[in-house]
This record gives structure tokens, C-alpha cells and sequence, in this order.
């Protein structure tokens, strides 16, 4: 048995990804703050059923504070995954301080963790977004990233160059794996797929930015975190692409809501948004050859499992802020 830590332990991405660690035998410490950034019901919801198991420890604390590095003082640790990260293109353009925190200083303490107590690897959760306005389709690992559209995107590739410093300097084992549109049950409320069920499940306007062509590589979250979870292994140095695999337009998107609910949505357009790509597509050939890892889960199948999840869910989901 392994001990990992897992911060952003109740986000989307790292509860799952903890969930799997545990269901392998494994023990976790998550941390997380438990921000604001987006419903913290969703987070408390994650939350909950990750402290009802075994072997999983938590601390409610801001990675961005230096003191939470002693935290991890005297714990046998075999990885970081780290996974916490304000997150969102559009809410980074209004705060761009608080994505300069939580995102470059918080991994900058983690990869302090590792340094100071012998942790070996190190993985981060990076995004699509690094790659710019006008990347080739599909989009490799060695595309330009030097000219991010958003602080968040900014943020996140000097995430990437402080973690490529600590390789270079102490020998971690670092893995950056960039995300491409996550989605499934208890996901983020923020993101179209959650919004546009609630939406069409509650009969209230559907509004999206633009004529709604712009589209999107969506990748279910069991995908993303088989993947996570597989970039363990030591690679030495890797940026790594996971998801992108199934690309589909927005109003496509809608079209399948529609199909699987029964309901016809209220849509609403509205001018588009700068910070937004128009959209992304990943090559994984690179996570298939290193990790073993392919997608596994159709779009349609799990578009059915998180619109499933809201129904069990309903009494209180549908009271979820989705701005």
C-alpha cells in the first residue's frame, strides 16, 4: 500500500482521483480549502463521501501558505497529485491575483513538500487552455504555449516551468498532464455540461456566448483520472495531453441534452467571450504510448451518467448556483 496526497482533494478531478487511490488500497491525504471559487455545496458534497472511507486524512487548509508544507512533515509519501487550482478562464480575467496564488505559489509549496521530505513524484494538473488561440487540431504536447489568452492559462504555464525547475534541480519525478473539458457526475457547476442539464432539467433559459459553433474535446472524468492515476509511474521529465478525444460543438451539445431528457431547451444567445478558446482537440497519441491510456467512455454514455447522477441527486442540485 501507497500514500498519496492529493490536494484539491474536493474538487471534480481530485475526489476522483482519490476515490480510485482508495478503491486500490491505497492511503490518501487530501487537501483542499474549500473555496468559494464555484458552489462549495458541490465540494462538501465530494467531500463527505471521501471522509466516510478508510485511510483517507484531510486538511482544510490554502495551499497557497507557506506553512502548509509542514503539514506533510514526518508522512511517508510515495507521490503528490497535485490537482487543486482556481480554475476558469473567464473568472480569471476579474481576479487574476487569486489564480497567481492558488496556482503558481500553491504548487510552488508543494513541490517544497517534495523537496524537503523526499518525495520522489510529482504530478500536476495542467490545461488546454496553455495552448493558445491557434494551435494545430489535433493539438500535441509540443505546440507552442508561451502565448496563453488568460491569467489562468498563464498561471498554469508557470505552474509548469517551476515544476520543470524542480526536476531540473533535485531529480523529482514530475509528470504535467493538461486537461482537455472534463465532465461527469458531480462535476464543476461552472462548466456547460452541469449548467446545460440543470437548465434543461429545470426548464430555465439555456444562455451561451456566441452562435454556439464553437465546440469542445470532452473527456469523462473516470478517463481523466485512470490517466492520472497511470502517469504514477516514473517518466523522468513528461507533458502529457489526456482527453480532447470526442469533439463536439456546443450547440451539438445542447441537441444531446435535449435527446437524452426529453426536454427542449430555452436557448439564449449572447455575445461571445474573449477569454474563451474557440475550440480545443487533443492529440493523446503521447498518453497512449507512455501511459498505456486510452478514453474509455462515450459521450453520449457519459452525458447519460451525469444527467442520471442529477436526477438521484435532484432535491438539492437543483438549487446549485451555475453563473
Amino acid at each position: 500500500m501507497a500514500q498519496y496526497v492529493v490536494s484539491g482533494a474536493a474538487g471534480f478531478i481530485g475526489a476522483r482521483v482519490a476515490e480510485m487511490l482508495l478503491d486500490e488500497g491505497h492511503a490518501v491525504i487530501g487537501i483542499d480549502n474549500v473555496n468559494d471559487a464555484y458552489d462549495p455545496r458541490m465540494k462538501e458534497y465530494r467531500l463527505r463521501k471521501l471522509q466516510a472511507r478508510a485511510g483517507f486524512k484531510f486538511h482544510r487548509r490554502d495551499l497557497s501558505e507557506k506553512s502548509c508544507i509542514d503539514l506533510f512533515k514526518g508522512e511517508k509519501l510515495d507521490g503528490v497529485i497535485h490537482l487543486a487550482a482556481r480554475a476558469g478562464v473567464r473568472y480569471s480575467v476579474e481576479d487574476p491575483w487569486a489564480f497567481l496564488e492558488s496556482n503558481v505559489v500553491g504548487t510552488l509549496n508543494l513541490l517544497e513538500v517534495c523537496r524537503q521530505f523526499d518525495c520522489k513524484k510529482f504530478i500536476m494538473a495542467s490545461t488546454s487552455s496553455i495552448y493558445g488561440e491557434n494551435p494545430p487540431y489535433p493539438t500535441p504536447e509540443s505546440a507552442s504555449s508561451s502565448e496563453p489568452m488568460q491569467p489562468y492559462a498563464a498561471s498554469k504555464k508557470g505552474a509548469e516551468a517551476l515544476t520543470h525547475a524542480y526536476h531540473h534541480l533535485y531529480g523529482i519525478d514530475a509528470t504535467i498532464l493538461r486537461f482537455f473539458t472534463v465532465y461527469g457526475p458531480a462535476g464543476r457547476p461552472d462548466l456547460a455540461m452541469f449548467r446545460f442539464v440543470q437548465w434543461i432539467l429545470e426548464k430555465q433559459p439555456l444562455r451561451i456566448n456566441g452562435d454556439g459553433e464553437q465546440s469542445r474535446g470532452f473527456t469523462y472524468i473516470d478517463d481523466i483520472a485512470r490517466g492520472t492515476i497511470a502517469a504514477l509511474k516514473p517518466l523522468g521529465y513528461e507533458i502529457i495531453n489526456l482527453g480532447g478525444h470526442e469533439v463536439i460543438t456546443i450547440n451539438e451539445l445542447v441537441a444531446l441534452v435535449e435527446d437524452l431528457t426529453g426536454i427542449k431547451a430555452d436557448v439564449q444567445y449572447g455575445p461571445p467571450n474573449l477569454a474563451d478558446m474557440r475550440t480545443n482537440q487533443a492529440d493523446v497519441s503521447k498518453a497512449r504510448d507512455m501511459l498505456g491510456w486510452q478514453p474509455q467512455v462515450n459521450l453520449r454514455q457519459g452525458l447519460k451518467e451525469l444527467i442520471d447522477w442529477y436526477n438521484a441527486e435532484r432535491a438539492w442540485a437543483k438549487d446549485v448556483l451555475t453563473p
